[in-house]
């Protein structure tokens, strides 16, 4: 049997004593103690340990030599793609992802990623990146500067889409592709990137990704309110190396919509509490979360004065049968695109991080290491997890068809 304090100083290497004492609601002392065995772990402090910081991971980790595909999760934020590849069987052989407390939510979930995490992707040189059939990338959208075309189109010079693109991170995807050449990616951005400079973005994109790479695109604008209760649509591109019978329709979408009401606190004791977010025998919500009077003061007369003036700008007060605006990263300011009803009596609260977590499909074992700010920041910043799972679905025949007409990809892959 494993020794339960070497599982632990395993984790260590990853989690500070306060992330382990918090998951097992217990004190960061009793945690120092332990390992420095001054006195004995509980009987169960290894199953403990592995269903609340690490299991998930564990178990769709594939063993070495039997991953079905490999993938780079490239802007990784807290890992929302790499749950939904990962879960079809892929191996993530790299991450990149720049703000240091997206890193610790993610290392706190995939703790495997710190042999191949990398901070800022513009660092990195595409060569040194390991090979992959798969590339991720929620890439934050930029505008493209035109100032060195024009002066080149003044000057009568020739220029290419390497030339719009550089200086966005979009480049960084577009380089990482020309080297490496995987059988396939997905990009995920906003709804509005299709529109954003007057088109001209999604143009400069597109021109990169089939004229300048030879990529086989597929784009569509998904709603994630299929798979959660939450209105976010968001652009998906999907590229092919080569021709494939990749189809939309294979997306499959949920028959039954869900209401917010399916992903709330019940508050009735049927949940375990969990320390911050719930309290008492019947894990009812924190009282931090309920608005102040100053705060829901202001909003309520904030949404008055522009409705007197003929706007639409206010806050959305939702129920347990209500699907919700899109989350934002902004969430954390005043959480006013999703304020909770609790009756007329009572002023309104904002979701608890873990209700945001399940808005965004994110399962009840993901650990949530930083603050309420932070995390806000980070579940706003995220992808619909079920969403990105049905279209890995969709999206790995393809890749498979394509390692198995690849033999020094079949090759590589065993290897990995």
């Amino acid at each position: 049997m494993e020794d339960p304090i070497s599982y632990l100083l395993a984790l260590r290497r990853h989690h500070s004593q306060a992330d382990i004492a918090r998951a097992l609601q217990t004190s960061a002392r009793t945690v120092r103690r332990w390992e420095a065995r001054e006195t004995d772990p509980p009987p169960y402090l290894l199953d403990a340990l592995r269903q609340r910081m690490l299991l998930p991971q564990e178990s769709q980790r594939p063993a070495p030599g039997q991953a079905a595909f490999r993938f780079i999760d490239l802007f990784a934020g807290i890992g929302g793609l790499r749950t939904a590849f990962q879960a079809q069987g892929g191996q993530c052989v790299f991450t990149s992802e720049y703000d240091s407390y997206a890193q610790k939510t993610y290392l706190a979930n995939f703790p495997d990623a710190i042999e191949h995490m990398a901070g800022d992707i513009t660092k990195v040189k595409a060569k040194d990146i390991p090979d992959h059939d798969v590339l991720l990338a929620g890439f934050p959208c930029q505008p493209f500067s035109i100032a060195g075309v024009s002066k080149k189109n003044a000057l009568g010079r020739a220029h290419g889409f390497a030339d719009e693109t550089q200086g966005t991170l979009f480049f960084d995807v577009q380089r990482i592709i020309a080297e490496k050449r995987p059988a396939a990616f997905l990009l995920e951005n906003v709804k509005n990137l299709v529109s954003h400079d007057k088109g001209n973005t999604f143009r400069v994109i597109r021109g990169v990704l089939e004229q300048e790479l030879g990529y086989h695109i597929h784009c569509k604008v998904l709603d994630g309110g299929h798979w959660v209760p939450q209105h976010r649509e968001r652009i998906l591109i999907v590229g092919f190396r080569e021709q494939t019978d990749f189809d939309w329709q294979d997306v499959r979408i949920p028959a039954q919509r869900r209401v917010l009401g399916d992903i709330l606190h019940p508050q009735n004791g049927s949940e375990a509490p969990e320390s911050h977010y719930t309290i008492g025998p019947k894990a009812q919500v924190d009282a931090r979360y309920t608005l102040t009077p100053k705060l829901w003061a202001y909003l309520q007369a904030y949404a008055a004065k522009h409705k007197a003036a003929g706007n639409g700008f206010g806050y959305g007060l939702v129920n347990a049968q209500s699907v919700t605006r899109t989350l934002s990263a902004r969430y954390y300011k005043d959480g006013s695109e999703i304020l909770l009803s609790q009756g007329v009596r009572k002023r309104p609260r904002r979701l608890t991080p873990r209700e945001c977590a399940r808005l965004m499909g994110f399962a009840d074992d993901f650990v949530i290491p930083v603050s309420d700010t932070r995390a806000y920041k980070q579940f706003g910043n995220s992808v619909v997890v079920p969403m990105m799972d049905a279209v890995a679905k969709a999206m790995k025949p393809c890749v498979m068809q394509l390692i198995s007409d690849d033999p020094q990809m079949q090759k590589s892959l065993k290897v990995a």
